[in-house]
């Protein structure tokens, strides 16, 4: 982006709340992604972040505030064909194989033709799951199953990637691979929304989102956040700031 140029804004969430039952779960949250940047969202387990990127996929309602993507309010069926979500639970066809639950969501994201069997065979190479592509899911690994979770979620090159957790269970070579490609995806103005627990892969975005109890307790850049505290790490930096809401 040039310097002056506005940059467009392709997540907005405005004091969002969500509540099940009587719980509130997410409490005034309000943040931005734009065009082409990767957000994070780091927070200790049972804070809200995995709730949130279901919200903002369009993965059930909530209770107040407003949720914005690509301009239109959620959730919109049209506009939830453009994002890719990779989900922490892993949403595969156990008696299918790699290869068959590739083309059967092929078919349901409308990717048909040449361009799905180039697409599948590239995931699979991105995914280091083309030798073990005809096997049946149910006999693969943790990590195999994340693997092929992230081939789908890519499969219809989507505006906008929502990951919840995707490098979990993924070895360290392979991780900075789906990071790579992360970045590249990046580069071609794909917008990306992350939850990890890898202080590194937080080092890697543009901006953070620290949650805790299903506040939003501070967003910024990785040095920003660091400078604020006085930090020298990102998990330093969470640290001070989950401190000072005590």
């Amino acid at each position: 982006m040039q310097r002056g140029q506005q940059q467009e804004m392709v997540v907005e969430v405005s004091h969002l709340l969500q509540q099940f039952g009587k719980r509130t779960v997410l409490q005034d949250v309000s943040f931005t992604i734009g065009r082409g940047e990767i957000l994070g969202l780091l927070g200790p387990s049972g804070s809200g972040k995995t709730t949130l990127v279901k919200t903002i996929a369009a993965v059930g309602d909530y209770a107040g505030g407003e949720v914005r993507v690509l301009g239109r309010k959620m959730p919109d069926y049209e506009t939830i064909k453009r994002i890719g979500y990779m989900a922490q639970a892993d949403a595969l066809y156990h008696d299918l194989t790699g290869y068959d639950n590739l083309l059967f969501f092929a078919e349901l994201f409308g990717v048909r033709g040449q361009r799905r069997k180039r697409r599948i065979e590239e995931l699979l190479a991105l995914v280091q799951l083309s030798d073990s592509a005809k096997r049946a899911v149910h006999t693969y690994s943790g990590g195999m199953k994340r693997r092929l979770s992230l081939a789908i979620a890519l499969l219809h090159e989507p505006e906008i990637l929502i990951l919840d957790e995707p490098t979990v269970g993924i070895d360290p070579m392979l991780r900075q691979d789906f990071w790579r490609e992360f970045m590249r995806l990046k580069e071609q103005g794909v917008s990306i929304l992350i939850t990890t627990h890898v202080m590194d892969e937080a080092e890697h975005c543009d901006r953070l989102g620290l949650i805790r109890a299903g506040k939003l307790i501070a967003l910024g850049t990785p040095e920003q956040l660091k400078a604020e505290t006085g930090a020298a790490t990102i998990e330093g930096a969470f640290l001070r700031y989950g401190g000072a809401q005590s």
